[in-house]
């Protein structure tokens, strides 16, 4: 089939790789135009498009598709669909109605709960004990589009969002290949989504991430593992950033935000946690044993 393929981040390539493995005809590839990065602030493409270049395929990378000349290039490239995954731009109506079959999106909640930026990071934090994979009908509404497939997973109490994001995006791949030619045959219908249970994954800011003590030891943890990798959790320590990447809870208590022994058990509002994994500002993320032998944090040490 003819296809093209927008996408942008590592959440993306399972995708990609499962399209171009099953021999279908990806004509073009859209992705976010490249950004600077680094200490030279050198221009260096996203994931998607170097991994397209690398297979050969062509790649556009426009600022927006809402003007006219993009959407006839896009029109051109007679479609049978478009594969839309974690992109980063809005598709114009224009856009959504070129493809013969239509455009389909990659989703990883249980919609409609968990609509929008950031569906995996905010189960995790709201504590939600499953999740799934859906894959949908795009419209012009924001992931409001009838569900042609959809498979549950379960949420790990060790899960973090880069381990979830993993698991969700492999296992989109799968059946977005898996759904493509039932579409085509009219064995597969969507079916729209119900309005019940609808909750909202707004984007994360850096203040947000920032950890309250005074919380309860169970919201704290959430939220660690739902923002590891990214954004990540943090908290100040003697005038540092830290960035806290993996944690557990545990049975202790105390004075909100104080080490509570030389292991990193840190007292919260209600119980605790023991930190698993870290990182100091401006040096590399270590486990909590590599980091107390090289930069210790002893009991009665103030968390801000």
């Amino acid at each position: 089939m003819r296809i093209a393929f927008l996408g942008s981040p590592e959440f993306a390539l399972p995708a990609l790789n499962a399209l171009y493995d099953a021999g279908h005809e990806i004509i073009c590839v859209y992705s976010q135009p490249p950004k600077p990065k680094g200490r030279g602030q050198k221009l260096q493409p996203t994931i998607i498009h170097a991994r397209a270049e690398n297979l050969g395929l062509v790649v556009r990378t426009p600022k927006s598709l809402r003007n006219f000349e993009a959407q006839e290039e896009f029109r051109a490239l007679n479609l049978d669909f478009a594969i839309v995954v974690a992109y980063g731009l809005i598709l114009p109506q224009e856009i959504l109605d070129a493809p013969k079959y239509g455009c389909l999106n990659i989703h990883p909640s249980l919609l409609p709960r968990w609509r929008g930026a950031a569906p995996i990071q905010r189960c995790i934090e709201a504590g939600d004990k499953n999740t799934a994979i859906e894959i949908m009908a795009m419209d012009a509404g924001l992931d409001t589009g009838a569900v042609y497939i959809k498979e549950d997973l379960d949420i790990l109490p060790s899960d973090t969002y880069g381990t979830l994001s993993e698991k969700c995006a492999n296992i989109g791949a799968r059946l977005l290949v898996e759904i493509l030619p039932k579409i085509v045959s009219g064995e597969l219908k969507p079916i729209a989504q119900s309005e019940d249970g609808l909750t909202y994954a707004a984007k994360i800011t850096k203040d947000e991430a920032r950890i309250d003590w005074s919380k309860p030891a169970h919201e704290i943890d959430c939220k660690i593992r739902g923002f590891s990798p990214l954004p990540a959790a943090w908290t100040m320590i003697d005038g540092l950033r830290h960035k806290i990447l993996m944690s557990e809870m545990v049975d202790a208590s105390g004075a909100a935000g104080v080490a509570l022994d030389d292991n990193l058990s840190i007292a919260c509002g209600e119980g605790a946690i023991r930190i698993l994994r870290l990182q100091r500002e401006g040096k590399p993320a270590m486990d909590a044993a590599d980091f107390q032998r090289a930069n210790p944090i002893l009991k009665g040490a103030k968390f801000d």
